[in-house]
């Protein structure tokens, strides 16, 4: 992330949310694609992209138009102000010179995140206390009370990136990360964040109203992902805190009109089918409890059944998309490459005309598939470097007999 050496102090609280400056807006790496076209179907300019964000111009209500919207995204970042820093001592000096006071609310309570490389500091910690230090003595010193201070992001977040002699202070409007989307209740075992899964969704095919087939369902993120993304449902309906909503000058009507907007967007999509299978009644009645909480119950047809008999609606011309195990002992991987296999063959014999979808981290084992891939497409499932491989899958492959 470059720093852009602006000075930017807000005037009041109330300037801070239309006065425009930098703001960042953060993912996991190889989703930054994906994140750009979201933020430019939201009206925005891109200004420049690096490995795990963007860069864009607004305000505060930007950023609480972009924070109920983004689905890629980890935080929005608004930029209050970046400088030369030697050591920490620099930062505390730096810091404790800013209005502190325009931005935390009375008493106030608020958290420090950072991204530190300085060769100065071993420990990130110790710059994040020097944070903390110079807002609480800043605060001390204007209001003669001391604010509270946690790890907990409920509350106003100030972030510090900060790179050899380059620092900026910014506020992360987010807290929580965006990447979990709010409606998963019950995760279940090795859940892929919600975040990734739709980027992987929006990297295939899919045109949002053909057949969407997810055996293998888990505990349903990828079926409800689909569903959310076809009726035109935004994370912002399942999350009702953001640290956004715990600076000076907030204005709630603001927030709650964006609401009402993201409400009046959702669609109904006639005869949509989005089937979604599991071999385990547990992951299929917990992915179902997931899709009621995520509001597109009607939307899935769960089943349970083991991954080869789920049904494929013929002539859908849609996407198979599955996420089966990647094996990490040599037991394991054993019983996957026949596992691998069969998935090649359930594609071969079932899913004709459609195109197929395999998420793996293992790519030894996506050789057992026995299909060649159309597309290779990079991802990171948290730090495992995976693939998403595409298969054009010809009508004609369908088996029609008994």
């Amino acid at each position: 992330m470059k720093s852009n050496k602006v000075l930017h102090i807000p005037l009041s609280a109330m300037s801070l949310f239309t006065e425009k400056s930098t703001i960042i807006i953060t993912c996991h790496k190889r989703i930054v694609p994906y994140l750009e076209e979201e933020v430019k179907a939201l009206g925005y300019q891109i200004e420049y992209s690096f490995i795990t964000g963007i860069r864009i111009f607004g305000s505060i209500n930007d950023c609480i138009k972009l924070n109920l919207h983004l689905r890629c995204a980890s935080q929005v970042l608004y930029t209050l102000k970046s400088f030369i820093a030697q050591n920490a001592d620099s930062i505390y000096e730096e810091l404790v010179k800013y209005p502190w006071e325009n931005i935390l609310p009375e008493p106030g309570y608020f958290s420090i995140t950072s991204n530190v490389s300085n060769p100065t500091i071993n420990n990130s910690m110790f710059a994040n206390l020097r944070v903390k230090d110079a807002i609480v003595d800043r605060l001390r010193d204007k209001r003669g009370e001391r604010p509270s201070t946690g790890s907990e992001l409920t509350g106003t977040v100030i972030n510090l990136f900060w790179k050899d002699e380059d620092a900026t202070i910014f506020i992360d409007t987010s807290g929580d990360s965006l990447a979990r989307h709010g409606y998963r209740k019950i995760p279940g075992l090795a859940p892929m964040l919600e975040g990734l899964a739709a980027a992987t969704i929006y990297a295939t095919r899919w045109d949002k109203t053909s057949p969407f087939i997810n055996p293998m369902c888990g505990s349903g993120t990828l079926a409800i992902e689909a569903a959310l993304i076809a009726t035109n449902r935004v994370p912002g309906l399942f999350r009702n805190n953001y640290a956004f909503m715990h600076i000076l000058g907030y204005d709630e009507a603001i927030y709650n009109r964006e609401l009402k907007n993201i409400k009046d967007q959702i669609i109904k999509v006639d005869n949509l089918r989005i089937i979604a299978t599991d071999i385990s009644s547990k992951a299929i009645d917990n992915a179902k409890k997931n899709a009621v909480a995520a509001g597109v119950e009607e939307c899935i047809e769960f089943a349970v059944c083991e991954f080869a008999d789920t049904a494929v609606p013929e002539n859908g011309a849609g996407v198979m998309m599955i996420n089966p195990e990647y094996g990490e002992r040599l037991g394991e991987i054993s019983a996957l490459e026949e596992t691998y296999k069969r998935i090649g063959d359930f594609m071969k014999k079932n899913c004709g005309g459609y195109y197929g979808y395999v998420f793996t981290g293992n790519m030894d084992l996506a050789k057992k598939i026995g299909l060649k891939a159309k597309r290779r497409i990079e991802f990171y499932n948290s730090t495992i470097d995976c693939r998403l491989l595409e298969y054009e899958l010809y009508s004609g492959t369908r088996r029609t007999d008994k």
